[in-house]
């Protein structure tokens, strides 16, 4: 018998197209077979694995539950201090009480100082949204000015340096580390179970925010902050959930407090990044590009305000003063003078900002008109910069034109500043 077979008889063979088909199907057959039994001893082991982990898991967290440990252990700590820590006595005050108060004591009290325009717009962009970007020349008082609100509400501020290489959540909120079976809970983290269960306001300031991409880092909370009902806004800790997990931790999830604001301050320089859209968009904007002079306060203290009863106190200027008639139909003409010479349009979401902040703004204090020429400067004749204006000069000084025929000459200095700013630029 021969064991071997020749070429010639492999020739043979497949020369004949029937015997061709033939081996070409087995080896397609036999291939296929492989493949199967590999997928099916991966899934095994896949299987097999993470009940091993699962089982692991149940044997730590059963450990851990006997020796008194958790992997929350600053939280937990949190939870032991909540029946003990003193209640704030919160004092009623209103919006115009306010702004005074807290000028008077960062100059009474920490030597800084502002114009009373830079508080109100402080007080009333707080009012609006629970982000707000401080921007403008190195040392002109940018987180300082955060630092002293705390300061003033006498809950200190959360000074949460940004750092250059971060793009994701858990370089604010921590990560659970599988070499210690500990999390790494970050002191924003601490900060937000703390707001949890406590009626102060919380600052939280994002120094030097765009020193990385903001939109990156900072995407969860942008989208939550969106949420109308701020019951549903809960961030995602961890994605289990184990029996000595900390009290307000429930499935691994904690609501973002409605009592807590961030504000970022940014530079604009070549070691940082753009601010887009979708976070100006969402946020308001206080340019600080100089120093105030010093002055004598008069009478300086801190006071503890409610975030609740500030909320109140916002939603009642809104309610109460509103915004005028005849400021609404300057704004409609202003509005469709943009979107058919600029394709730039309000859009809803700033169309609400706009009708909140003005009425804040004038309960803080300030004039109607100065709250609106502020409010557009920033909001809305900012998207001009993305547009190629370097042969549009004449376009943008007829732009001008139509500002001081609708409002009156040199009557919204701020627009008229940033429309023949963008124009120098191009």
């Amino acid at each position: 018998m021969k064991l071997l077979i020749s070429v010639q008889d492999i020739w043979n063979t497949l020369s004949q197209p029937v015997l061709v088909v033939v081996y070409i199907a087995a080896v397609v057959a036999l291939m296929l077979a492989i493949v199967i039994v590999v997928m099916v001893n991966e899934y095994r082991f896949a299987k097999f694995a993470g009940q091993l982990g699962k089982t692991a898991d149940r044997a730590e967290q059963a450990e851990r539950e006997a020796k008194g440990g958790s992997r929350f252990d600053a939280l937990k700590r949190l939870d032991a201090e909540k029946a003990t820590r003193p209640k704030t006595e919160f004092e009623d005050i209103d919006l115009r009480d306010l702004c005074d108060a807290f000028r008077n004591f960062a100059a009474g009290k920490l030597h800084l100082y502002y114009d009373i325009g830079i508080i109100r717009e402080f007080i009333a962009g707080l009012a609006v949204s629970h982000i707000l970007i401080l921007q403008g020349m190195s040392g002109t008082g940018k987180t300082s000015l955060a630092f002293a609100f705390g300061q003033f509400l006498g809950n200190p501020s959360t000074v949460i340096p940004v750092q250059p290489m971060w793009k994701e959540r858990s370089d604010l909120l921590g990560y659970y580390n599988e070499f210690t079976k500990r999390f790494n809970e970050t002191l924003l983290l601490q900060k937000i179970y703390e707001a949890n269960s406590r009626g102060d306001i919380y600052i939280t300031i994002l120094d030097e925010m765009n020193i990385a991409r903001v939109e990156y880092y900072f995407a969860e909370f942008l989208s939550l902050l969106e949420i109308p009902n701020a019951e549903s806004r809960l961030l995602e800790v961890v994605s289990d959930h184990w029996q000595d997990d900390p009290e307000d931790l429930r499935g691994g999830r904690i609501k973002l407090p409605e009592n807590m604001w961030f504000l970022g301050t940014a530079n604009n320089d070549d070691s940082t990044f753009a601010i887009s859209d979708k976070v100006y968009d969402r946020a308001m904007v206080i340019n600080i590009d100089t120093k105030s002079e010093p002055f004598t306060a008069p009478v300086f203290r801190g006071v503890p305000v409610e975030a609740k009863r500030f909320r109140e106190l916002a939603e009642a200027a809104v309610r109460e003063i509103g915004v005028t008639e005849n400021t609404m139909e300057l704004l409609k003409k202003v509005d469709a003078y943009l979107a058919e010479n600029y394709q730039i349009s309000f859009g809803n979401r700033i169309m609400k900002q706009i009708t909140s902040y003005l009425p804040v703004y004038v309960a803080c204090g300030g004039e109607e008109l100065d709250a609106l020429d502020d409010i557009l400067s920033k909001k809305v004749l900012r998207k001009l910069e993305t547009q190629n204006m370097t042969y549009r000069a004449a376009d943008l000084e007829a732009l001008c034109d139509t500002f001081n025929e609708l409002f009156g000459p040199e009557r919204m200095p701020r627009c008229l500043k940033t429309v023949r700013r963008i124009a120098r630029n191009g």
